[in-house]
């Protein structure tokens, strides 16, 4: 019996400006590719949908509200976001590497989603350099 691996779930975050080279003809077409493409692997169960992303937004911290700022540089943009399953990041990022969206300037950000809750004691990306 070939048992598969189970399959983690991958946060997919989308980055990037459209490349200033590309037309609008030529993005268009991308994005309307990445859709299908991003649909075809929704329907077979190895994506689930996110969002875009608005270009309006706010900054919360312990300081207070902000309502314009400040936010990443413009190349650390994020655009939207969606998810992934997959047997391992390598698998995941594999996946992605064929979206029709990354010849025109965009890339992707993968992080698998963490299953347990977060305690002071475990090391995160919230975990001071020690």
């Amino acid at each position: 019996m070939n048992a598969k691996a189970p399959l983690n779930d991958y946060l997919v975050i989308s980055r990037g400006h459209w490349d200033k080279d590309k037309s609008k003809e030529q993005i268009d077409a991308a994005i309307t590719d990445f859709y299908a493409w991003l649909y075809a692997h929704i329907d077979a169960g190895r994506m689930r949908a996110g969002s875009r992303l608005s270009t309006e937004g706010a900054s919360v911290s312990r300081t207070g509200f902000v309502t314009d700022g400040p936010f990443g540089e413009a190349k650390e943009v994020v655009g939207g976001y969606w998810f992934v399953s997959a047997a391992s990041l390598p698998e995941a990022a594999e996946l992605l590497s064929h979206s029709p969206t990354l010849p025109c300037g965009i890339h992707y950000e993968v992080r698998p989603l963490e299953s347990q809750r977060c305690t002071a004691s475990d090391l995160t990306n919230e975990t001071p350099p020690r």
